[in-house]
């Protein structure tokens, strides 16, 4: 994954420069104050730190639609342009009027990168790592302001500080960035995928993954333009064909989903449990069921997954060795060159091809899913007029976590299936329909403890070749209700490129509205939980709890003593976040959360107590340095990064762009509101009484985490998408019992 890794580390330098930024104006508006003359003027000093932010909201209330218009790369690109021109602009600032507008210019490049660069690491990164990667961000943000508090120090220890020089010193770093955009970072796959340039996209995640076979994922790309959908759970037993038909009642065969493997022939069988709805399943399993009433069922519905896990390294893990299902593509859509397809006409039945082989991509190695000659063909029955698109058969091979996928592995344990099913219209011709599978191995076969639902008779045998797997079933993205109403002949699909865009109707699906609360909740939480505005105001806050004391007798004046304790902070930052990014993919988000919130409670309180108890100066300085530190570590292993990394995550692919702009909207009012204001609250209410408020908001935060916020480590973006989907559908049945 050295591919991924490295492509992250790369878009990550955007946030490097959010970092820089960040500390080099909280450093240096202790001196543009004192050369403007802002002492009396606090509204004006309010102004200049928030007019980044003003520029980022703005920016951020297109930056989703034009990010779904242009792609994640280009606005990076932008990004780094504007963060070189504004560092020059404030290098030159002969009066506040153009530092203003410097620092307008700067936050529009902090908004575009802080908002896609988040998105840009889940579109590429693989869903067993992608947290660990969405946390670099943060890492390179501490990092960047690490830097730039050492460098602020420095300067502040001249006998004429130059503010100018500080701020200005930023364009050095965003030239490197612009080259690593320009000629390093390759096009989000999902996006190419979106706008049907299926041949860059396979060539992108070749690259990203460093192995040829990308298939699966390929195609679960595709499944991802989808939004919403009747989304259900269901249950199935899997084992070879002659075993698991010898013990079903043949009545029962045409429920059953067969599956195929790279030798000629049926290989094995997927056979219902039950034929119950998830809701009736989930609810009378009990995974489900919570007796206090309050937490969201779509938290428990992730939670389910994640207590059955399957066991790595057991023989049960390999029991996916060669599944196979059949997939199709094109229809009677019209021809895009991009569409990376392989066209071949089916003999003795009719069927006729909607391209001639020589129109097929030579530049592939192979197509999107390989064909596999199989019976299943002469069991697929359609009406003798018309066309059929072209077949294609794959093999499954059992992706699990920290390995990589096969064909259809799509990560994190989970398999990408289709199922082709037919009935008996009014008029006595064959109807056909598509449905997706993503299927997910339980970790006991038949175990009734934890799993999404457990077998309604009986326990699998453990010596026998059985799977028990979980499986979220839904109408395939490309195969849309609009061309099912045309009467296609056979399993015909939309191409991607004629999917329809995003629209605002999309946003109240059920799924993504759920998403949403679940999103803005947590930035505007973490917004008003301070962090930021204690961020650009450090040096002022620490100067405030008289942390000068403690570096007096070295010389170092009040302002460069709190620069200091400034750099020492972020530096501590740094192993907490190499910490969180080892713990996101293991512990989780949702944990992280739950177990890091309490400890910046307990620092905002002691920090409120420690400013209305008289200690004295000496130890009144060290308890409010040491709860700061401990806060800001605590913050960034936990409420810093897992907001974006969560929005990042739970949107499905073709709306968001529009949703993350909203969330990011979110975050920079909440910013702008904090940021702003803190001036002010400080000389009403002091430091006590702002520390006493974020304590309050931290405490309603971590509520709103036990109750809202799921748990998607290792799942692949359009699984978590598919799990709101069915969540939604648990509240909405909840509330009308």
């Amino acid at each position: 994954m050295s591919g991924a890794v490295l492509v992250a580390i790369a878009a990550a330098i955007g946030n490097l420069l959010q970092g820089w930024d960040n500390a080099t104006i909280a450093g240096a508006v202790l001196y543009i104050k004192k050369d403007f003359n802002l002492d009396s003027q606090p509204t004006l000093e309010g102004l200049i730190v928030a007019t980044s932010l003003i520029g980022a909201t703005l920016i951020t209330t297109c930056s989703g639609a034009i990010a779904d218009s242009l792609g994640r790369r280009p606005l990076l690109i932008i990004s780094s342009m504007l963060y070189f021109v504004s560092g020059l602009v404030m290098l030159w600032s002969p009066n506040v009027y153009i530092l203003l507008l410097a620092r307008l210019l700067d936050g529009f490049g902090i908004g575009i990168a802080v908002t896609l660069v988040p998105v840009y690491i889940s579109e590429t990164a693989p869903p067993e790592i992608r947290g660990s990667l969405n946390t670099l961000p943060q890492f390179t943000g501490s990092g960047g302001m690490f830097l730039s508090y050492c460098m602020v120090f420095a300067m502040s220890l001249m006998p004429k500080p130059n503010w100018r020089l500080m701020l200005g010193v930023l364009s050095i770093p965003s030239v490197i960035y612009f080259f690593l955009t320009l000629f390093f970072l390759p096009e989000s796959p999902r996006w190419l995928v979106s706008k049907g340039r299926m041949i860059e996209a396979k060539k992108v995640l070749q690259r990203l993954r460093g192995r040829e076979d990308v298939a699966g994922e390929m195609a679960l790309l595709v499944e991802g333009l989808g939004v919403g959908g009747d989304t259900s759970i269901e249950e199935y037993i899997i084992g070879p064909a002659n075993e698991l038909t010898d013990e079903v009642d043949p009545s029962d065969e045409k429920d059953q989903i067969k599956l195929y493997g790279p030798d000629q022939g049926l290989s094995w069988i997927a056979k219902p449990v039950t034929g119950q709805s998830a809701l009736g399943l989930v609810s009378r399993h009990g995974s489900m069921a919570n007796q206090s009433g309050f937490v969201d069922p779509l938290v428990t519905l992730f939670g389910s997954v994640h207590e059955k896990l399957p066991e790595s390294g057991s023989m049960r893990s390999m029991l996916f060795p060669h599944f196979g299902s059949m997939f199709s593509v094109g229809g009677n859509q019209p021809r895009n060159e991009d569409w990376d397809e392989e066209s071949l006409a089916r003999e003795g039945e009719g069927y006729n091809s909607d391209a001639a082989g020589a129109d097929s991509d030579d530049n592939l190695h192979s197509p999107l899913i390989s064909r596999q000659t199989t019976s299943m063909e002469k069991d697929m029955v359609a009406p003798a007029h018309g066309s059929l698109s072209s077949i294609r058969q794959s093999s499954l091979v059992h992706g699990t976590a920290g390995e990589p996928g096969g064909s259809t592995g799509i990560g994190g344990g989970w398999q990408l299936a289709w199922k082709w099913t037919e009935r008996e219209g009014a008029d006595g011709k064959k109807e056909g329909g598509f449905k997706r599978i993503y299927l997910h191995q339980e970790g006991i076969p038949g175990s009734r403890r934890g799993s999404i639902v457990s077998l309604a008779g009986g326990d699998v045998q453990a010596d026998g070749e059985f799977v028990q797997a979980a499986a979220l079933v839904s109408q395939p993205a490309l195969y849309s209700q609009d061309l099912v109403n045309q009467n296609p002949v056979g399993p015909a699909m939309v191409h991607p490129s004629a999917a329809k865009g995003p629209s605002w109707r999309d946003l109240f699906e059920p799924g993504v509205k759920h998403a949403l609360v679940v999103g803005v909740g947590l930035q505007i939480l973490q917004q008003f939980s301070g962090i930021n505005g204690v961020l650009y105001y450090t040096p002022q806050i620490l100067e405030q709890a008289g942390v000068g004391v403690l570096l007096s007798n070295l010389g170092i004046s009040s302002s460069s003593a709190s620069l200091l304790i400034s750099a020492v902070t972020t530096l501590l930052m740094l192993p907490c976040i190499a910490v969180a990014m080892r713990l996101m993919d293991i512990s989780g988000r949702r944990s992280l959360l739950l177990y890091t919130i309490p400890i910046l409670i307990v620092t905002l309180v002691v920090l409120v107590l420690s400013s209305i108890i008289n200690l004295g100066n000496v130890l009144h300085a060290s308890i409010s340095t040491v709860s700061v530190v401990v806060y800001f570590c605590c913050f960034v292993m936990g409420f810093g990064p897992i907001p974006n990394i969560l929005c990042a995550e739970i949107f499905p692919t073709r709306v968001r762009g529009l949703c993350i702009a909203i969330c990011a909207l979110t975050f920079w009012i909440g910013d702008i509101i904090v940021t702003y204001s803190l001036p002010v609250m400080l000389k009403s209410v002091g430091l006590g009484g702002v520390f006493g408020m974020y304590a309050i908001v931290c405490v309603i935060s971590w509520v709103f985490v036990y109750l809202k916020v799921p748990e998607t480590k290792g799942m692949p973006l359009e699984v978590i998408t598919e799990f709101f989907s069915v969540g939604a559908k648990q509240v909405a049945a909840a509330k009308h019992e």
